[in-house]
């Protein structure tokens, strides 16, 4: 009997290991009466208060006197600014992304001027990439801003970047690859899922939907591997947030936007921002990182939504950091056009119903 006690006992606690222990806080996110709550526990938001402090800026610079282009060889992208300026953005890019090496991560140190150094290439392009999301899209990102710190954190390359994983073909080959599924990993919370749900929708523009618009089998061509890929997101997006689904959806109804709280439009908008990253800045850079910083298929790393979060509602809590550095909310001449193919960043939802969302080019 007492041996049955104990057995009984270890399965209660063992069940009990995966809840949450009180006290817990709750938010009410939507309209009275739907339970879109948001459920915090206060003992981890204050385990992720240090790794989402934003640092202490550094004292202003004055905006007067000669130019960085006129002074200093080979700038390309903050050109327009004060030398005091130019200076205080490449001492505080040095603590954002590279406080061990110094200024030799990316220079030459017999020449400043050189490119030879693949990281100095990279940084030049990442410093055009933030001067477009704050430029381009504030309708994601809003008076916040980003800055190099927002995503790197002190280290040279940001704790939470993608790869595409390599084909994964079945015993028997012709049954096809096996899509990733059935093999649990992190990205999609442990489940079955398949494990890559980023490079169809955040680097590929699949329509990101877990049921058809017809109901006839000729048209409906949402199959039940896309809709896993679609619910493979929505875990990565809450993970990354540290949110459930009733942060942006009613789960009364998940697909209507008339029941559907603010943040889901923010959300809109940060998959369409982080996939034209990856398309304009991230993949283009392809050749220009060496081997060794290559996935196992030989792309380079990309970003998505843990990128800037890292398990927080908003990236450092909101920490308005880019507001102390002028020179990287508006874009310099160098930056290049968009391409085509890229998708807007001021696109707004012009229907917004149970069937999908149209895009309205400005």
């Amino acid at each position: 009997m007492k041996l049955l006690s104990l057995g009984v006992s270890l399965i209660g606690l063992t069940l009990l290991a995966g809840c949450e222990r009180p006290p817990v806080d709750t938010v009410q996110r939507g309209y009275r009466g739907t339970g879109m709550e948001q459920v915090y526990n206060p003992r981890t938001l204050a385990q992720q208060a240090s790794l989402n402090a934003a640092p202490e800026a550094l004292p202003a610079a004055p905006t007067d006197g000669p130019k960085a282009r006129d002074v200093f060889q080979n700038v390309k992208v903050l050109g327009d600014v004060s030398v005091a300026q130019f200076t205080r953005t490449m001492a505080a890019m040095t603590a954002w992304v590279a406080p061990q090496q110094g200024c030799v991560y990316c220079h030459d140190p017999q020449n400043f001027a050189d490119d030879k150094l693949y990281t100095k290439v990279v940084a030049r392009r990442m410093l055009q990439m933030t001067q477009t999301i704050n430029a381009d899209w504030n309708s994601h990102v809003g008076a916040t801003g980003v800055t190099c710190y927002t995503c790197h954190r002190g280290q040279n390359v940001p704790q939470e970047v993608w790869f595409k994983p390599p084909p994964q073909p079945r015993a028997n080959a012709f049954a096809g690859d096996r899509a990733g599924q059935n093999a649990p990993a992190t990205t999609v919370g442990l489940t079955s899922l398949p494990v890559d749900p980023y490079t169809p929708f955040l680097l590929d523009a699949e329509p990101i939907r877990v049921q058809g618009e017809q109901a006839l089998p000729g048209a409906n061509r949402q199959s039940t591997k896309q809709a896993e890929w679609t619910y493979g997101l929505m875990v990565h997006m809450s993970s990354a947030l540290g949110v459930n689904c009733t942060q942006c959806h009613n789960t009364r109804a998940f697909g209507s936007w008339e029941n559907s709280s603010p943040p889901r439009l923010t959300a809109w908008q940060g998959i369409r921002m982080a996939r034209s990253l990856n398309r304009e800045f991230m993949v283009p850079l392809t050749d220009t990182f060496p081997a060794h910083r290559h996935g196992p298929t030989g792309d380079v790393a990309k970003v998505n939504c843990a990128t800037c979060h890292l398990g927080a509602h908003k990236p450092l809590y909101g920490a308005p950091m880019a507001k102390d550095f002028p020179e990287l909310q508006s874009k310099g001449a160098a930056t290049p056009a968009a391409p085509a193919a890229s998708v807007s960043a001021t696109a707004v939802p012009v229907k917004a119903d149970d069937t999908k969302v149209a895009l309205r080019q400005p």
